[in-house]
């Protein structure tokens, strides 16, 4: 390894922090901004409402595949190139997709965006943790969280705002954002100055690839079950067999692979298998509930995009106030799992409120059930992945990172396309009840739903929204039990203090204590002594300094 070591001033750390900020803002802004154009997207092109799901689940498993890559080459290479080239292939992807003449295509080229997106998610967490200590970190967790939460309004937001003006259209939701990734580029580039700490390294091309194929096969069956074939059938049975058997593959692969995507022996430690575990869970219920409010608010409510976007600030008012006050009562007192306790608690809590509503609930009760979600989730997201990189070695910082991101865009990726055909099968069903009640057949309806919504007749129009409307307080349902499944995880994180030193000065702290140890031994080796302590304790000093160093079995 040589490390070019160049401290970077307070100064230049938060002008650094400014431009990933702006990157983080750009990629989840183009990321949400499709979801209140969606329904207007899904109809323009004919689409069916699998299809509206797998507009969303192909950028979260595409970002799921690549988090964990992004996440090992940051270990070895130039964090802001690979920052900027996440940056890139975003943007490409999204003026690809603003090209798309049919569903089809449109989601080919939202993978292209995930995988751009799964760098930035894990990139811009690795670097601020290279730049700010953990205690450190949570006096500017209150600003990821902001700009996390208003990309998160700002994007449905603009996406209304664009689908409502005639004369820019819905293909404008994915080029709006190209000049701002310029800029966040440029931005990166002038402030970013981390070192390179440069060695071989392997890259589980196999892990990946055999990780991505069984998941996806797990989902296309959730997807598709029900619908095209039976869940109790011959092809159900097969494709769940199939994507088990890859995933035990995958597993088998990262066991002996020499510099695995998923790390295993990181789930040693409690914190990450529970942090892991407590990601999977909120991964489903934030993203797989947050998709469709958009859906809900346009097709069950009747309120236009820009007024769907509005309705969702209570959610990201909730998350902003309560991720700046933990951050800073974390920054303050050194400790977290209270404020992750309570926040998955709330977060439960939201959801359960959420899975009450139907087609007529109240807007005010509404908007409340909405800032309890926002409260908990502003105090959970970013807290998980801070115990995480608290108690993880330096040099696995990024893989550590990355690992939990990977499995919170895992259990997104599940969570849309779980909650999708949850949805699908309740809402047909709901369709038919109410057509039948007017004595009208699905067949002499035409096939009501989504894709046909706009030529249908105002009667049965009306059936296929209420269906909506009622329908989605079941997903609501399935994410509180997912966050109740979060909670419990939580409870049993071990709680350790937050470190005071950044990931470099942790890196560089390291490796004085390797070279230190390295003299030591050299120096009895060479038969001279120093405090009296020999070569057992020498041993001893570096195997804590360094665990690839086994200390001295005095047991015999």
């Amino acid at each position: 390894m040589e490390p070019v070591d160049t401290p970077m001033t307070h100064k230049q750390r938060i002008n650094a922090l400014i431009g990933l900020l702006l990157g983080m803002f750009v990629a989840l802004t183009s990321a949400t901004i499709v979801s209140n154009a969606l329904p207007t997207i899904i109809t323009q092109l004919h689409g069916t409402q699998d299809q509206y799901t797998w507009v969303v689940t192909a950028t979260l498993l595409a970002s799921t595949a690549a988090t964990p890559i992004w996440g090992k080459l940051s270990d070895v290479f130039s964090k802001k190139l690979l920052v900027q080239l996440s940056l890139g292939v975003f943007t490409i992807g999204s003026m690809l997709a603003g090209l798309s003449t049919s569903v089809s295509m449109l989601i080919g080229f939202r993978v292209i965006q995930g995988l751009g997106l799964g760098g930035m998610q894990s990139l811009v967490m690795i670097v601020i943790a290279s730049m700010f200590s953990p205690r450190e970190r949570g006096r500017y967790q209150g600003a990821i969280a902001g700009v996390m939460s208003i990309a998160t309004v700002a994007g449905p937001l603009m996406g209304g705002v664009i689908v409502d003006t005639s004369w820019l259209g819905w293909r404008w939701t994915f080029y709006v954002c190209v000049p701002l990734a310029v800029i966040a580029m440029i931005v990166v580039q002038r402030t970013l100055n981390l070192p390179v700490v440069r060695r071989k390294v392997y890259i589980d091309y196999a892990g990946a690839l055999l990780i991505s194929a069984g998941v996806s096969v797990i989902l296309i069956w959730v997807t598709l079950a029900g619908k095209n074939f039976d869940w109790v059938s011959g092809v159900s049975f097969g494709l769940v067999a199939l994507g088990l058997a890859l995933l035990a593959v995958a597993i088998w692969v990262e066991s002996r692979a020499k510099d695995p995507i998923i790390p295993l022996h990181l789930f040693k430690e409690r914190t990450t298998t529970l942090a892991t575990i407590a990601s999977i869970a909120v991964g489903v219920a934030l993203f797989g509930g947050a998709v469709f409010l958009g859906q809900y608010f346009q097709i069950a409510r009747g309120y236009s995009p820009t007024a769907a976007g509005l309705l969702t600030l209570p959610m990201v008012f909730g998350s902003v106030v309560s991720a700046t006050l933990s951050g800073r009562l974390i920054t303050k007192y050194g400790r977290w799992k209270n404020y992750l306790v309570a926040g998955s608690i709330v977060m439960a809590v939201g959801f359960g409120l959420l899975a009450t509503i139907d087609a007529h609930t109240n807007m005010a009760v509404l908007s409340g059930y909405l800032f309890a979600l926002g409260l908990g989730m502003g105090m959970t997201m970013q807290n998980l992945v801070l115990a995480v990189q608290n108690t993880v070695e330096p040099k696995n910082l990024g893989a550590a990172t990355s690992t939990v991101t990977f499995f919170r865009s895992l259990g997104g990726a599940a969570g849309v396309s779980v909650l999708g055909a949850v949805l699908s099968n309740h809402v047909t069903d709901l369709i038919g009840k109410g057509l039948r009640a007017i004595g009208i057949t699905q067949s002499g309806s035409g096939g009501a739903g989504l894709s046909n919504l706009n030529e249908l007749p105002a009667p049965i129009a009306a059936i296929v929204r209420g269906a909506y409307g009622d329908g989605t307080a079941r997903i609501f349902l399935v994410s509180m039990a997912m966050a109740i499944v979060g909670t419990i995880a939580v409870l049993f994180i071990k709680e350790v203090a937050l470190n005071t030193l950044t990931g470099e000065e942790q890196r560089l702290a390291a490796e004085a204590a390797v070279e230190t140890a390295d003299e030591e031994f050299a120096q009895v080796i060479a038969g001279e002594t120093f405090d009296g302590t020999g070569v057992d304790a020498d041993l001893d000093r570096r195997a804590l300094a360094d665990p690839a160093v086994k200390p001295v079995d005095r047991s015999s």
